[in-house]
């Protein structure tokens, strides 16, 4: 195998070997905790203008298949790992996931040391990063060095769909949802058309009077990619749909939902890549097991005159505030992340629209989540 290496931004640089295409790929880079499901993170839109690496040690152990993509290519920047299978079995395999990344020109490494990697991230932050092979250190340090982060930058535009499209229900018709194609996963879509929705799925940037005239029952606002304040003309978009029909919104379209509502977001450290985040519902005190991928977080005390406060041990439910006012009227806390306190889920008390940070189709629970997408249907009038 070819050496190759990854350069970060502040100029730490992790060798590794090619199990991927030649060439050299730019992104933010991080870290994701997830013991499987390789094939679904590298083609989540969501992780589009990121190298992931993964922390669990033995990545391609059962192979690829059509089934398991989330998009019909890998959207990640670039794959690292510390140690690639070199025979996957499984029954439901059709190739190795090497041969995968290289005719997919995904630049990706083995025997790279993630844990180091990992710990760095941690340390230091999420920054940008450039793994090339073919080229050398000096060549990628100065790439990295010039890598412009992504806060700020719109990386929707680079996943959503060109043109509309409808995905029909798998059972008698309950609904009609629009789908705002942010980066959508092919899951999400799935948990849908399971439970009767006809789905129309449409480009980011899609007027709200577009959508009003498909005459939905509800407006699902997808996963995707990136920094959501430059999104402002979805945000409008949203803005403009609140109390008019019932939206739900997922990942960046929780943020999208928070934006819509007057709240701020920020950027996390590191943020949250993986596919066991316990998570909190407030009402009951419940804890699900999430899978997630964002790197920002919607800040509901911006819309108070009250600060935040400060972390002292664990987790506690005052760590978010009871409920904001808002100009679509109240607006409570649904679910709070156990590992740092942010929020993970809103409702609107006065419109029918409610949201979460994570990803509910993934189930890594696996059923803790899959009721929202029920709750979802029963506000559209389904059963």
């Amino acid at each position: 195998m070819t050496r190759g290496h990854v350069v970060l931004a502040d100029g730490t640089v992790f060798p590794g070997r090619s199990v991927g295409a030649d060439g050299v790929a730019i992104g933010e880079v991080v870290f994701n905790t997830a013991m499987s499901g390789y094939q679904e993170i590298c083609t989540d839109p969501s992780y589009a203008g990121q190298i992931v690496a993964m922390t669990t040690p033995h990545v391609g152990n059962y192979g690829t298949n059509p089934e398991d993509a989330q998009a019909t290519r890998p959207a990640c920047a670039g794959f690292l790992m510390r140690a690639m299978s070199r025979k996957p079995s499984s029954w439901r395999s059709d190739g190795d996931f090497a041969a995968y990344l290289r005719e997919a020109g995904v630049v990706a490494l083995t025997e790279v040391d993630t844990r180091r990697l990992t710990r760095h991230i941690r340390a230091k932050g999420a920054m940008p990063a450039a793994v090339g092979v073919g080229v050398t250190v000096d060549e990628l340090t100065d790439t990295a060095a010039a890598a412009r982060p992504i806060d700020g930058v719109d990386i929707v535009s680079t996943v959503t769909t060109d043109e509309p499209y409808v995905v029909a229900p798998e059972r008698d018709p309950l609904a009609r949802v629009v789908a705002y194609d942010l980066g959508i996963k092919r899951d999400l879509l799935g948990a849908l058309t399971r439970r009767g929705c006809e789905v129309h799925v449409v480009p980011a940037r899609t007027p709200p009077a577009a959508v009003l005239e498909l005459d939905p029952d509800g407006v699902l606002l997808s996963n995707g990619p990136g920094d959501p304040e430059p999104l402002t003309e979805i945000v409008a978009a949203v803005r403009a749909l609140l109390g008019r029909v019932p939206v739900f919104g997922v990942c960046l379209g929780h943020q999208v939902i928070g934006l819509a509502l007057g709240a701020s977001t920020f950027k996390l450290a590191f943020g949250h890549h993986g596919g066991n985040h316990p998570v909190r519902r407030l009402e009951d005190g419940t804890v699900a097991i999430t899978a997630q991928n964002h790197g920002f977080a919607v800040d509901l005390w911006s819309l108070t005159d009250d600060t935040a406060p400060e972390r002292r041990g664990l987790v506690e439910r005052e760590l978010l505030p009871g409920r904001v006012e808002t100009r679509f009227g109240d607006v409570v806390p649904t679910h709070q992340n156990l590992n740092d306190g942010t929020l993970e889920g809103l409702v609107c008390r006065d419109v029918p629209a409610f949201s979460v940070q994570y990803h509910p189709e993934a189930a890594p629970g696996p059923n803790d989540a899959t009721g929202l997408f029920d709750r979802f249907v029963a506000e559209m009038g389904g059963s």
